[in-house]
């Protein structure tokens, strides 16, 4: 007897409004499975209210209770939330990590070119539909003319993959054209030979001037210590509560992604999550239960690999997106450093809460780029934001940065 494919995933939603949904995965195991299911969540914009997760190294069950919107997709979710399961066969252990160890096919790259007439918030509205439409923004490139105008260049990739078809781009044009109306002067879409979407990425790193705004201990402690942070978590590790786990506890601020930044620092240093437990405690503070073990099925017992994990889990619940303001001659550039997974994958819709941030203060956008850079020794999905100081708003520069890592955050404006 075997479990059903479409029982992989089951989602029972709420019947009143503001209760949650129960969503439950019970599918083979495999290291970092909680971050691929975390992402998606996010990605969906669901709020994890709870979530309980027990494995035995090959078989897992996890179950999150999350509220959702009345515009979430059900159907959908449940869909790419199997996409991420792994398949029944592997579940014998014989061929469990075989096809782990054969790199994913990378997507097709398309160039979206837009030629608009300008007004605020468009940068936004854009970003919202390809979103909507599960078009992956790799990189960008957005241009103002002195006529009013802005050539807006998205390099995407589609979660769909069917991009190359003409009934997915017609799609596509029509939904850009019911938002932009008669703003949109042309819309065009291609694919992109693999060396252009390569050469496309530019430098690999950031002048560091840039980089040392942004990680300067100094303002990291004005953050903390200021309206942008108001505790750092509590981390800790214990070996003498199980005989062959290592406990992690957090106690924490809750904030949007928190368990997909947990579940990708665990992911990244190749620990397998056991048994786990997440409960909200009121409106922001939450508290983490996790029974771990290593890649060899042991504890965490080296001082040196705890004391790793929790300066990694320190800085991830404390930083888990860089966001600064530098002065670029007479002009103010907005930078948002998003830390990509070992996999290459990066938090979801930064950019859309980037551009919304700005649009509801009413900012104006001159030049944005997307691009990938290495700060340190970690890849970063980085985000330049030239901001239109002539746009006859006066927005201070510490409201603009607040209220671009609230958005991020989740926390209210």
């Amino acid at each position: 007897m075997g479990i059903l494919y479409d029982d992989l995933v089951l989602i029972r939603q709420s019947e009143k409004e503001g209760e949650p949904s129960v969503i439950t995965v019970n599918c083979p195991d495999k290291t970092g499975l909680g971050c691929d299911l975390c992402r998606i969540i996010l990605f969906f914009g669901l709020t994890v209210v709870r979530i309980d997760v027990s494995t035995d190294g090959k078989w897992c069950y996890i179950v999150f209770w999350v509220i959702g919107k009345p515009s979430t997709r059900w159907g959908l979710l449940k869909k790419r939330l199997m996409g991420a399961c792994p398949s029944c066969s592997s579940a014998s252990g014989i061929s469990y990590y075989r096809a782990e160890l054969q790199p994913p096919k990378p997507p097709d790259v398309f160039l979206l070119k837009l030629f608009c007439h300008d007004r605020r918030g468009l940068l936004h509205e854009v970003t919202e539909v390809l979103c909507e439409l599960e078009l992956t923004i790799k990189r960008v490139k957005v241009s103002t003319t002195p006529d009013g105008k802005v050539l807006d260049l998205f390099f995407i990739t589609d979660t769909r993959e069917l991009l190359h078809t003409t009934a997915r781009q017609d799609d596509t044009y029509d939904h850009l054209k019911a938002v932009l109306g008669d703003d949109m002067i042309t819309c065009d879409i291609g694919i992109v030979s693999p060396e252009i979407a390569a050469c496309s990425q530019g430098s690999s790193f950031l002048p560091d001037a840039i980089t040392e705004e942004m990680f300067n201990t100094d303002m990291n402690n004005e953050h903390k210590n200021g309206s942008m942070y108001s505790k750092s978590p509590s981390i800790t590790i214990d070996n003498s509560l199980s005989p062959a786990h290592t406990l992690v506890q957090i106690v924490c601020l809750d904030h949007k992604g928190l368990l997909y930044d947990i579940m990708r620092t665990l992911k990244d240093y190749n620990i397998q999550i056991s048994y786990g437990r997440f409960t909200k405690k009121g409106k922001l503070d939450c508290e983490l239960d996790l029974f771990i073990m290593q890649a060899d099925g042991k504890k965490i017992v080296d001082p040196s690999k705890q004391n790793a994990l929790l300066s990694r889990l320190q800085v991830e619940l404390t930083h888990p997106l860089r966001v600064a303001l530098v002065s670029r001659g007479p002009d103010t550039e907005l930078i948002v450093a998003n830390p990509v997974e070992l996999s290459g994958k990066g938090r979801p819709l930064v950019f859309h809460d980037i551009t919304l941030a700005l649009k509801m203060l009413n900012k104006a956008i001159f030049l944005a780029e997307i691009g990938r850079y290495m700060i340190g020794e970690r890849e970063c999905e980085v985000y330049r934001i030239l901001l239109d100081e002539g746009d006859g708003f006066s927005v201070a520069r510490k409201e603009i940065q607040e209220s671009v890592w609230k958005m991020l955050m989740g926390w209210d404006l």
